[in-house]
């Protein structure tokens, strides 16, 4: 039997409705951060990046002048000076830091620290202007918005605009003592636990790690209540710390590091924010500035 005229309309409208867009199809961290363009990269400028040379393997840390200028000046004359060769890594506490430099820097028998400063300001903080911030979508304990400045995960407080570096796994920090200003970057420690971020604008902290954390995170830890060695020979002695600009390019380590203000980084966050891969049941909707991983690649030679 023939359809009516207002039913065939229907029936014909109902054809002619566009069909239901297919959803995004998932993709990993992994596949974004792979599929990132050649732009989405950067190289480590070598004057800002140590490499501290152990029996195990080199350490490769990226310096952050911008948050911490005097004291990474005075790293890269301690550097250039060879302060550190032949000291060592001399506590490691559980769950908290490893700390190197000169074991006997209060004592008669501390090495001199050639052309390098004695005293430098405190570098706590800086103000906001001049810096590009990437903010993560979630809420911290510990600052009114958290992200990322040229690879360095930061906090910020819009009220009073300043900006800080913050203490995540493999921050590089310079001891202090009581005083605010009693560091010069002679003594460094880096975080190997639980990001101890109660430490946020109460040290000044001079860059992080890049590359090499697993050849300090293995370091045997030292005795409870701090994790200083009391016998010398279970220290971890330094080969040298150098800057890369000071090696010989082919002995250098050609890194790379996906930028944190591109789009590949911000996409490979999110996925990490919210997996829906087949083995997550519940996407957790939520991702802790410290548990976002800075993705590195080594290039040809």
């Amino acid at each position: 039997m023939p359809l009516r005229p207002a039913l065939l309309a229907c029936a014909i409208a109902l054809m002619c409705l566009p069909l239901a867009a297919e959803p995004p199809k998932y993709r990993s961290a992994q596949e974004i951060i792979d599929a990132a363009p050649a732009d989405a990269w950067r190289t480590l400028d070598p004057a800002n990046t140590l490499y501290l040379e152990l029996g195990g393997g080199r350490v490769i840390i990226e310096l952050a002048p911008q948050f911490a200028p005097a004291h990474v000046a005075n790293i890269q004359t301690l550097a250039r000076e060879r302060f550190w060769d032949g000291l060592s890594i001399y506590r490691s506490q559980d769950n908290f830091v490893v700390q190197f430099g000169d074991s006997a820097a209060d004592e008669a028998t501390a090495k001199p620290q050639g052309s390098a400063k004695a005293k430098l300001p405190a570098e706590f903080a800086r103000k906001s202007e001049g810096l590009k911030f990437s903010a993560l979508p979630d809420r911290d304990g510990w600052a009114a918005q958290v992200g990322f400045v040229d690879g360095f995960p930061a906090g910020r407080d819009p009220a009073s605009g300043q900006v800080w570096l913050a203490h995540c796994y493999g921050t590089l920090g310079a001891g202090r003592g009581a005083e605010p200003d009693s560091s010069n970057g002679s003594e460094l420690y880096v975080v190997t636990g639980q990001s101890p971020r109660q430490l946020d604008r109460n040290i000044t902290s001079v860059g992080r790690v890049v590359s090499g954390m697993e050849l300090l995170s293995v370091i045997a830890r030292g005795p409870q209540p701090m994790g200083f060695y009391e016998k010398p020979g279970l220290r971890t002695p330094i080969k040298a710390i150098r800057l890369a600009s000071e090696v010989p390019e082919a002995e250098r380590t050609p890194l790379q590091l996906l930028r944190t203000d591109s789009t590949a980084f911000s996409d490979a966050t999110e996925a990490r924010r919210n997996r829906r891969d087949g083995w997550y049941v519940q996407p957790a909707g939520h991702i802790d500035l410290c548990n976002v991983p800075l993705p590195v690649r080594t290039t040809g030679s």
